[in-house]
C-alpha cells in the first residue's frame, strides 16, 4: 500500500517543509488544473513517467511552457534515438502506485520507487512556488524549490535539475551529458523474471502434497490448432497511447505535405526532403501522449461513475442472480 496524501503532508509538516494546499475539484490536465489555481502564480508543471527498452523508469518533471523532446532525451541519456517511451498505466500503479493524472516527484515517497531516476525542469529554481499534486489530483500544494529539494534528500534522491530543451552533441568525442542519470537497472517486483520466484513466493494453491500431484503428459497441438491459439493469445494493442499517436501522424502527415505543397506549389517529394516530420513527431508526441492518456483516463472514471451510480441506484436486487 502506497502514501496517502494525509500521509505525505504529515511527512512535509515532520520536515518543516512550508507548503499551501489548494483544493480543487478533480482535475487530468494541466490545462484544467490551471482553471484553478493558474491566477494565483505559481508555476504549474507536466509530469511524465518514461520507460526505456530495460524497463528502466524515468520521471521527468518540466514547466508547462518547456518543451521535452524524446528523442533528443534518449540521446542525452546514452539510450539512442528511440530508447525512451512512455511507460505503460501498470508501471503508474505498481511503482508510482498512482493512478493517471497524478505523477509528480511527491510519488518517489513510495519505497516500490525506489529505483526511478527523476529529472527536473531547470526552470523551476527560478520560480517563487512550483505546483504539484500530493499523490491526488484533487489538491494543489504550492511550494520552493529549495523545500522540494528538502523533500527529495530526505527520501534518498538528490535533486537533478536539468535543461530539458538543451540539444547538446551526442557522439564519440560528447558523451552522453544526462548518463549519470540512467538508473542502475533495478526490477521492479512485478518485472522480476519468473525463474527467479522462490518457493515462498508461490501461491497457496500450488503447494499440493506431492503424493497427489499427477503429471500430465504434454500435450500436442496440430499446426492448425497453434495457429488459432497464436490468434487468440495476440494482445490487443487498440487501446495502446503509443499506437494511437502514431496512427494520428501517420494520418495527419501525408495531408500536411498536401496542403502545404498547394500553398508553396512545391512538389510533395522534394517538400518531405525540407521538412523534418520526424523531429516534427518527437517534439509533438510527449504532449500528444500526454492528451491522449488524460482522455483514457477520462473514459475509465466515467465508466466506473456510470456502472457505480448503476448499482447504487438498483440496488442489490439489480445484480444477476446466480444459481
Amino acid at each position: 500500500m502506497g502514501y496517502t496524501k494525509e500521509q505525505l503532508l504529515a511527512r512535509l509538516q515532520e520536515l518543516n517543509i512550508d507548503f499551501t494546499c489548494y483544493d480543487h475539484p478533480v482535475v487530468l490536465t494541466v490545462v484544467e488544473q490551471a482553471k484553478y489555481v493558474g491566477h494565483l502564480g505559481g508555476a504549474l508543471s507536466k509530469n511524465l513517467l518514461l520507460k526505456d527498452k530495460k524497463h528502466r523508469l524515468y520521471v521527468v518533471s518540466a514547466l508547462t511552457d518547456t518543451k521535452v523532446d524524446m528523442k533528443i532525451l534518449s540521446q542525452r541519456l546514452g539510450l539512442g534515438k528511440g530508447g525512451l517511451r512512455m511507460a505503460p498505466e501498470e508501471n503508474l500503479l505498481e511503482v508510482l502506485q498512482v493512478p493517471l493524472g497524478c505523477v509528480t516527484p511527491f510519488a518517489l515517497i513510495n519505497e516500490s520507487a525506489s529505483a526511478v531516476s527523476l529529472l527536473l525542469d531547470q526552470g523551476f529554481k527560478s520560480k517563487q512556488s512550483c505546483y504539484f499534486h500530493p499523490l491526488t489530483n484533487d489538491v494543489t500544494i504550492a511550494l520552493s524549490s529549495s523545500n522540494l529539494d528538502k523533500f527529495l534528500i530526505s527520501i534518498g534522491k538528490q535533486p537533478a535539475y536539468v535543461d530539458l530543451e538543451a540539444s547538446p552533441a551526442v557522439g564519440k568525442d560528447n558523451p552522453p551529458d544526462l548518463a549519470h542519470l540512467v538508473p542502475s537497472g533495478v526490477l521492479n517486483s512485478s518485472e522480476q523474471p519468473v525463474e527467479n520466484v522462490t518457493p515462498t513466493n508461490v501461491l497457496h494453491q500450488n503447494n499440493v502434497p506431492k503424493a497427489t500431484e499427477v503429471k500430465a503428459k504434454p500435450k500436442i497441438q496440430s499446426k492448425s490448432a497453434e495457429k488459432s491459439q497464436s490468434k487468440v493469445d495476440k494482445p490487443n494493442n487498440g487501446t495502446s497511447v503509443e499506437k494511437i499517436v502514431n496512427d494520428v501522424f501517420g494520418i495527419i502527415s501525408p495531408l500536411f505535405l498536401d496542403e502545404v505543397s498547394k500553398k508553396l506549389n512545391v512538389k510533395k517529394e522534394e517538400l518531405s526532403l525540407i521538412l523534418d516530420l520526424d523531429g516534427l513527431k518527437g517534439r509533438a508526441a510527449p504532449d500528444l501522449e500526454s492528451v491522449t492518456t488524460s482522455l483514457k483516463n477520462a473514459s475509465y472514471t466515467a465508466g466506473f461513475h456510470a456502472g457505480f451510480e448503476t448499482m447504487r441506484n438498483g440496488g442489490l436486487n439489480s445484480l444477476p442472480s446466480r444459481k
